[in-house]
């Protein structure tokens, strides 16, 4: 039998130390991989006041058709967006007054913060506008994203309706105070899917830098 000497068993050892190193580190990139392009989940919630067409948005977003006939959110709702890669966990609130003071709740930790009103009612404006920067003055909320959508634009070029472009709704609800966090802007329509595209790419986004 040869015999091993010192130098060899150092060798030997240097070896299976190194590849054992390699092994770890190519399942260490391999994991990352994954959970990067395949296994993404992050949560958001969508807030505003009754009547702003959240959840007839969301049912839209996640695949299924507009309709005139859904039922305002009582308490909460959850449903998944999927997209590429990407889920999405998006939160419901109901908007009644009475339901306003979960919201914080639902906002803690999510990768970015909907904001949703009607953009055919100027006379909620300026309700809308104090509860959203109640909400984002809580510590708890400090730096999370967020994105406000002027919805049912749709009823732009219908006769009777008066409904706020997206420089109106900045200025009316002073965006420009929102400081600490992104905050974007899009006028949408869930009847219509204007815009709904570009949402989708601002939330996936967002999600996806969450979790960096």
């Amino acid at each position: 039998m040869p015999k091993v000497t010192t130098n060899e068993k150092d060798t030997r050892s240097a070896v299976q130390a190194r590849n054992m190193g390699m092994t770890s580190l190519f399942s260490s990139i391999w994991s990352y991989l994954r959970s990067w392009f395949w296994t993404t989940e992050m949560e958001l919630t969508l807030i505003g006041l009754q009547n702003s067409g959240k959840t007839t948005l969301l049912t839209v977003l996640s695949g299924g058709e507009f309709t005139e006939d859904t039922i305002p959110t009582v308490g909460f709702n959850m449903r998944k967006v999927s997209k590429g890669s990407v889920t999405l966990k998006c939160w419901d609130l109901g908007g009644q007054p009475r339901f306003r003071s979960m919201w914080e709740r639902y906002c803690r930790g999510v990768s970015s913060i909907v904001f949703i009103l009607d953009a055919s009612d100027p006379s909620k404006i300026s309700t809308s506008r104090t509860e959203l920067h109640s909400l984002l003055a809580l510590p708890t909320l400090a730096s999370i994203p967020l994105l406000v959508l002027a919805n049912k634009n749709d009823l732009r070029n219908v006769e009777g309706h008066d409904v706020m472009s997206v420089d109106d709704v900045i200025e009316q609800m002073e965006l420009g105070r929102v400081e600490g966090r992104e905050c974007s802007c899009y006028a949408v329509s869930a009847k219509t899917g204007e815009n709904l595209d570009a949402v989708m790419g601002w939330l996936v986004a967002r999600a996806k830098n969450a979790k960096r």
